[in-house]
């Protein structure tokens, strides 16, 4: 089935990516192979409120990525809060239909379904997946900025933040974590009212914060005219320029495989104690924590403890 991914089946690249989603054994296999066999691609995850218009900026990227000379990538639109009715990345994929007749170009809505780990560890495989099968750029786009878009955009070499103009979450996305995460912040719909405060409230946040050898710059952008998005483009390739020189590139992607096999592993144990609780053990430890017979801590202990040695 790669192989005929590779050779431009899309329909067998549709098959690998929902074997990924919906994990199993079949899953577990395909994202194996990918992780032997395939190569890195550049990555870039594109974050924002509902409505920020990432969808339009994500066309607008598509277009001057190919006018640059990208021979095939992939958009990954991931809605972590609904596997079954696709919330609004339907309409993210209409919106993106310019591109549909393009060989080139990979469009693929995805949700965690079934996944051991759920989407940590889904997106980083289905990442994997498209570049094993050539892709040479993969957008990863989400649907908010909670704490699960943003740990999503992080699983990306390169994070874009999407605010729109007189943006008043600031200090709750500097808490969400977005502060940390952004590589570039792009200030879309900046033809309307309020980009100048909604610039001057993102330059404060970055003075305020730790100094870093790359500073996110602040970019005003007009995606569904197509203003600004050349630059964005040319932004988000020196930013990765940097991460290569600089040895960051390498490290980010080593500190993502150690997220992700911990992410593995965490649920890996949740299921080994949920296994054990189903048969009545957990419920008789519990007792033992209400009668005051055994404090929590210890009684965790005795739980890990049969999780290691694998008892039934």
């Amino acid at each position: 089935m790669f192989a005929e991914a590779s050779a431009g089946g899309r329909r067998a690249l549709a098959r690998l990516l929902s074997a990924v989603e919906q994990g199993g054994d079949k899953g577990r296999a395909v994202a194996a192979y990918a992780y032997r066999n395939g190569g890195e691609a550049p990555t870039v995850g594109i974050t924002g409120a509902p409505g920020a218009g990432k969808s339009t900026l994500v066309d607008g990227l598509i277009s001057a990525a190919r006018s640059d000379g990208v021979d095939q990538l992939a958009v990954l639109a991931v809605d972590p809060s609904s596997p079954f009715t696709g919330g609004a990345i339907l309409g993210d994929r209409v919106r993106m239909q310019g591109h549909a007749l393009d060989e080139g170009v990979y469009i693929r809505s995805m949700a965690t379904r079934g996944h051991l780990g759920g989407l940590t560890v889904a997106v980083p495989e289905a990442i994997r997946v498209v570049a094993a099968v050539g892709m040479a750029l993969v957008v990863v786009e989400t649907v908010g900025v909670g704490q699960v878009e943003v740990e999503v955009a992080s699983a990306t070499d390169t994070t874009v933040v999407v605010v729109n103009p007189r943006w008043g979450d600031a200090v709750q996305a500097s808490k969400a974590g977005l502060l940390e995460a952004a590589d570039i912040f792009v200030i879309n719909k900046a033809d309307l009212p309020g980009v100048r405060e909604t610039r001057r409230d993102l330059e404060q946040m970055l003075d305020l914060s730790p100094p870093r050898d790359w500073r996110p710059p602040v970019l005003e952008v007009v995606a569904a005219k197509g203003e600004g998005v050349d630059e964005l483009w040319r932004e988000m390739k020196n930013h990765h320029s940097h991460l290569e020189s600089s040895g960051e590139l390498a490290l980010r992607r080593r500190d993502r495989l150690e997220r992700e096999f911990r992410a593995v592993l965490v649920a890996r144990i949740e299921r080994e104690i949920d296994a054990l609780c189903s048969d009545g053990r957990f419920g008789g430890l519990a007792q033992s924590v209400v009668d005051h017979r055994l404090d929590p801590y210890e009684a965790a202990d005795q739980l890990v403890e049969q999780v290691g040695t694998g008892s039934n």
